[in-house]
């Protein structure tokens, strides 16, 4: 009873504070105000509070621009923590545009919906990422292509890193800086959270949505830490494979010891 009272009491909060900043987001996306990069993560702290998510951050997010942050996936949770830090835009798969609650939260904070089926389309949506890159925003990707258990990093899909390689071009540095960054789900309730209970805050590809949410509202009260690591300095003669392969290596490494609790950022 008192988990529930506190999910509708959260749910009451949430629909408050969308009607209030929402017009100004569709308005801001409207006439490209540089209100639409900020607002999100004003919504997104909310948002985080009302829902007890805890994010802790360690380490340093890079100052230099362009800037790509490749993270490790295994919630929808990854977006809304993520986006509470900083003031970020998302490459994310076409299918999240028409799922329910998230497909229009993607649109409000303008991700770029990316059809990797079809390949005549795949220059256009790498252009827009580079174009936004360049523009100085930060572009989040999710190497992995999917969500995993929280447990592990999957195999992480080079031909996503195409992005970063689009963008040297327009920089005006001639280098894409490259981050890899570690989402590590800890706690709940106050507890460690150990791999049998990791399952309660990531979102496998093949358990439904509704479901999932109601559960993880019911339990609420998670601690995330997210761990910034050592960049990687993208420029016109590097190896996108090799910059991949680094990425996900270090990915794996802040990841895996932030579960143990090791702090591999400090």
């Amino acid at each position: 009873m008192i988990a529930w009272l506190r999910v509708a009491f959260a749910g009451i909060a949430i629909l408050i504070v969308s009607l209030l900043l929402m017009p100004w987001q569709l308005l801001a996306l409207r006439f490209d105000w540089k209100l639409r990069r900020w607002l999100p993560r004003i919504w997104h702290r909310i948002i985080c509070y009302c829902l007890g998510i805890r994010v802790r951050v360690h380490g340093q997010m890079e100052t230099h621009r362009p800037l790509m942050l490749c993270a490790n996936h295994s919630s929808w949770m990854d977006i809304m923590v993520l986006s509470s830090i900083a003031d970020v835009a998302f490459i994310a798969k076409n299918e999240v545009r028409d799922w329910p609650i998230f497909g229009t939260l993607a649109k409000l904070q303008k991700s770029v919906f990316v059809v990797r089926e079809e390949k005549r389309n795949t220059g256009n949506q790498v252009n827009e990422i580079a174009a936004r890159m360049a523009d100085g925003e930060i572009v989040v990707l999710f190497p992995e292509g999917t969500t995993s258990d929280g447990n592990r990093l999957l195999e992480v899909k080079s031909s996503l890193f195409g992005a970063a390689a689009m963008a040297v071009p327009a920089s005006p540095t001639g280098t894409v800086i490259v981050q890899p960054v570690a989402v590590a789900y800890t706690g709940v309730h106050g507890l460690p959270m150990g791999r049998y209970h990791r399952p309660l805050a990531s979102w496998p590809g093949d358990v439904e949505m509704l479901p999932h949410l109601k559960d993880m509202l019911r339990c609420g009260a998670f601690e995330v830490d997210v761990y910034f690591g050592e960049a990687v300095t993208y420029g016109a003669e590097t190896n996108r494979k090799q910059v991949s392969a680094t990425i996900a290596k270090r990915i794996r490494t802040l990841l895996a010891d932030g579960l143990r609790g090791r702090n591999p950022a400090s």
